[in-house]
C-alpha cells in the first residue's frame, strides 16, 4: 500500500474517514485534506480508475490488521504426523502401550504414522508383518480411519492412520 507522498497518480477518488465520498481530487489536495485532520492518505485501490485513497490513521490500520492476523493464527490447528514403531514380534503388553500411544495421539487430532520394522530374517515374511499392522489398525478402528494402506518400503512397512 501506498501512503501520503508515496502516491504520484492523479487524479484520485477520495473517501473520507467516515466512508464518505469526497469526490476526485489531485493529488496535493487529496493530502492537504487528509494533513488538516491530522491523518494519513491511504491507497486502497491502486488499480481502479481513478485509483481509490482513503483518508485514515495508517498506524491504527496496521496494528488492527496485525492483531486480526494473532487471532486468526492463535484459532487455527496444525495437524502433525506422529510415529509409533511396531516389530513383527513384538509382545502383548508392548503392542498394547504402543496402540495406547497411537490413541492418545489420534485424540489430540493428530495423525499417526504406524512404522513396522524388519530386520535380518524377518523380511523373509512380510505377512508376519502385516497381521501386526492389520491388528493396529482394527485397534483403533473406533476412533482412527485408514488413510493410507500398509505399503512395504525397503525394510518398513508403513500406514498412516487419520482421525475420524
Amino acid at each position: 500500500m501506498r501512503v501520503n507522498r508515496q502516491i504520484r497518480i492523479s487524479p484520485l477518488r477520495v473517501i473520507a474517514a467516515d466512508g464518505a465520498q469526497l469526490g476526485i481530487m489531485d493529488v496535493e489536495t487529496a493530502l492537504a485534506a487528509a494533513l488538516e485532520q491530522g491523518l494519513d492518505l491511504v491507497e486502497v485501490a491502486p488499480l481502479a480508475r481513478p485509483p481509490v485513497v482513503r483518508i485514515m490513521d495508517y498506524g491504527k490500520f496496521k496494528f488492527e490488521q496485525a492483531k486480526m492476523a494473532r487471532q486468526a493464527k492463535k484459532k487455527q490447528h496444525v495437524i502433525h504426523l506422529k510415529e509409533v514403531k511396531f516389530r513383527p514380534g513384538i509382545e502383548e503388553h508392548d503392542f498394547m502401550t504402543k496402540t495406547r500411544h497411537a490413541r492418545e495421539f489420534l485424540g489430540e487430532g493428530n495423525k499417526v504414522k504406524v512404522t513396522l520394522m524388519f530386520r535380518g530374517r524377518q523380511i523373509a515374511h512380510p505377512e508376519l508383518g502385516r497381521v501386526v499392522v492389520n491388528r493396529v489398525a482394527v485397534e483403533l478402528a473406533d476412533i482412527a480411519k485408514v488413510e493410507t494402506e500398509p505399503k512395504f518400503e525397503g525394510k518398513f512397512m508403513t500406514m498412516i492412520l487419520a482421525p475420524k
